[in-house]
């Protein structure tokens, strides 16, 4: 076990702790609610500069680290689908949770079939990654209606926009693979 490791299940451990500060029914729930989702998000970029920079990356922190990132996105996700109760975030919300799910089934078909690095993140996965975090942690912050949440909500479409452009991208890369096995 090491530092970057304990920060990934740190993250995990946050869910929960997300989720009931998002229900508390207290006027300081939603900014600490996004305040820990931020420090999540931090802590995200913080364990992969650690375990590179240490030259502590280990099999245990490469499985968990994406899975604790898309549990931690589609957890938040899930919470504003319900709290927004409209198909304006209910759409790029699920299109970011599809695509999760399509790219970490293909990641781990590559995997087995020794390709793995033909679907590495790129650019635009980062990129996608950064303004999806943008987004919910302002969605996280302010209730709907507010000019914020609005801001939001556009930068949520955007992040949404760039998960097709980048699943896009993967599934192009892929396609050679893929093809020959139907």
């Amino acid at each position: 076990m090491n530092i970057p490791n304990i920060l990934t299940l740190a993250r995990i451990a946050f869910i929960p702790l997300l989720v009931v500060l998002f229900y508390l029914p207290f006027s300081w729930s939603m900014p600490v609610a996004a305040g820990l989702f931020a420090l999540a998000s931090i802590t995200d970029w913080l364990d992969g500069y650690l375990a590179r920079r240490w030259d502590q990356s280990t099999p245990f922190g490469a499985f968990l680290d994406p899975v604790a990132d898309k549990l931690m996105v589609a957890v938040a996700l899930a919470l504003l689908i319900e709290r927004f109760d409209t198909w304006v975030l209910t759409l790029p919300a699920l299109v970011i949770i599809g695509r999760e799910i399509v790219i970490s089934a293909l990641r781990e078909w590559m995997a087995e079939m020794g390709k793995r690095g033909t679907v590495a993140v790129s650019w635009i996965g980062k990129l996608k990654t950064t303004l999806q975090m943008v987004a919910l942690l302002i969605l996280l912050a302010f209730p709907p209606g507010h000019q914020l949440a609005l801001l939001g909500i556009a930068v949520l479409y955007a992040a949404a926009m760039l998960t097709l452009w980048s699943m896009a991208q993967y599934l192009k890369a892929a396609w050679p693979h893929l093809s020959r096995s139907m």
